[in-house]
């Protein structure tokens, strides 16, 4: 296998730990594939704890060093137990763990642009002339979900196949329209929530007319932390069109709380969500949360799904789930057992305790490294940061435009990867500033739930001037690196 990249100090390199690296870089596409000479995969992460700067939890976290020892402790005691067991007792800690009854059915998939499928499945069959899918934002989304929201592969291999090609129809989806309603203006400003919805009614209504069943995307936590649209404009959509939209709630970077899950689930709302964002566990591993009353009824899977799912990995009784192939993906199993293992040390933690380290955080923050660089925080949305869910705040997007050197996107890429390199990992940048008519800099500092979990275990002196020792480093990183590129 590749060669370790910057493995923690006492990282346990014997031949079990190589096997489970190994196990938790496959099972998915080529993303998550470690390149040889520098044992990482497309995101610059690797599934084994690493000795890095690391807040880039709104792209991808590398597995902490407790999870990764669980993970090596927890295998030998499931030794035997079939995959779709495996997966059955894992929808059970995910109720257990954000309240969720049993009216609701989980899926699981190999990554969250797979979790897009799901969405499609529920809503085949429900109009005579196929589907329309309203997606929301697809900037601020993952790029191959423009592939999967149309009925289509997005990559050259699937976690149960190669030989696929991105765009090529997976079969028995039907006719799909698609149109992308932005969340942002051309100016880089978020929409309001009621321009939103009225964009999505529209959508919606000419679908109606034509025969078409829509699938509406609303987002809860975008790649900059957007909650669009808000609740009641979600509630007046649901009120107007009823059984002529199924809606689903891309919820795949898991800033999101039990409370908001439970709000989406009791309005009918699918909800997606991925553990290897601000949940910790490597990627790819993600659920879908299906209302019962959705699933009732539902037409059978489509042949094409053959080539994507496995049998356990759709309840039980699904309709046209015999058709899948009945063996398992034992990485995503793996990788669906570290963030089980993240989630329920999170939920435990009382939420006073959380928003006390989340406000440490955005001290730390505009003390020791926006102040310092003279940078801005990009607000989620057209309000005070202030005015953002407390699992929003978990989340900054910095305005580099204004620092030498990082003017630019493309700069601010070219800064993201040589920081990555040097041990410093942040949040790719995001099209979400605009300058002199083309796109500014920006970079994300994300936490995540090891990062609270571990944090929880400090006296508050300590891990304060921790935060500020991290924020601190990735101030002088992005100096360093500004120069470096403007002179």
């Amino acid at each position: 296998m590749p060669p370790l990249n910057r493995p923690l100090d006492g990282f346990d390199a014997s031949a079990n730990a190589r096997a489970l690296v190994a196990a938790l870089s496959g099972g998915g596409d080529a993303r998550i594939t470690l390149d040889d000479a520098s044992g990482l995969n497309k995101y610059l992460s690797a599934p084994y704890p690493r000795a890095v700067l690391a807040y880039s939890s709104s792209t991808v976290s590398d597995i902490s060093a407790d999870a990764f020892a669980h993970l090596l402790a927890a295998e030998g005691e499931r030794a035997g137990q079939s995959y779709a067991a495996r997966l059955e007792d894992v929808r059970g800690r995910i109720r257990a763990a954000y309240g969720i009854d049993e009216a609701c059915d989980i899926v699981f998939a190999p990554s969250g642009t797979d979790l897009e499928y799901v969405a499609l499945a529920v809503a085949l069959g429900r109009g005579q002339a196929g589907i329309h899918n309203i997606l929301l934002g697809a900037d601020e989304i993952g790029s191959g979900c423009i592939h999967s929201a149309h009925g289509r592969f997005f990559a050259n291999e699937t976690a149960l196949t190669e030989g696929v090609a991105p765009g090529e129809d997976v079969a028995g989806m039907g006719e799909i329209t698609l149109v992308d309603v932005p969340v942002r203006c051309p100016d880089g400003e978020a929409h309001a929530s009621a321009g939103i919805a009225a964009a999505m009614a529209e959508g919606i209504a000419a679908a109606r007319a034509s025969g078409k069943h829509s699938v509406v995307h609303c987002v809860h936590g975008s790649k900059t932390g957007l909650v669009l649209p808000q609740l009641g404009d979600l509630d007046a959509l649901l009120a107007e069109f009823g059984d002529s939209a199924t809606f689903v709630v891309d919820a795949c970077q898991a800033r999101i709380t039990s409370a908001a899950i439970a709000d989406y689930l009791a309005r009918g709302v699918i909800v997606l969500m991925t553990g290897s964002k601000f949940v910790g566990a490597p990627p790819f591993n993600g659920w879908a949360l299906v209302p019962r009353t959705l699933t009732t009824g539902a037409a059978p899977l489509p042949e094409g799904f053959a080539r994507i799912f496995r049998r356990a990995e759709w309840p039980a009784g699904w309709p046209g789930a015999e058709r899948l192939e009945d063996s398992a993906n034992a990485a995503l199993a793996l990788r669906l057992e570290a963030a089980l293992f993240e989630i329920e040390r999170f939920q435990a933690i009382p939420m006073p305790r959380v928003e006390a380290m989340i406000a440490s955080f955005e001290d730390g923050l505009r003390d020791h490294l926006l102040a310092p660089l003279g940078l801005a925080r990009v607000t989620p949305g057209s309000g005070d940061e202030g005015d953002s869910p407390i699992e929003m705040r978990t989340l900054a997007t910095l305005d580099l435009s204004g620092l030498a050197g990082l003017e630019t996107f493309d700069a601010a890429q070219a800064a993201h990867k040589a920081l990555a390199l040097d041990g410093i990992r942040l949040g790719q940048p995001v099209k979400c500033v605009r300058v002199d008519g083309g796109w500014g800099g920006t970079m994300r500092v994300g936490l995540s739930m090891p990062q609270l979990t571990t944090w929880d275990a400090l006296d508050p002196a300590t891990r304060d001037a921790g935060i500020a020792d991290d924020m601190a480093r990735i101030a002088t990183g992005l100096k360093a690196v500004a120069a470096k590129m403007a002179g």
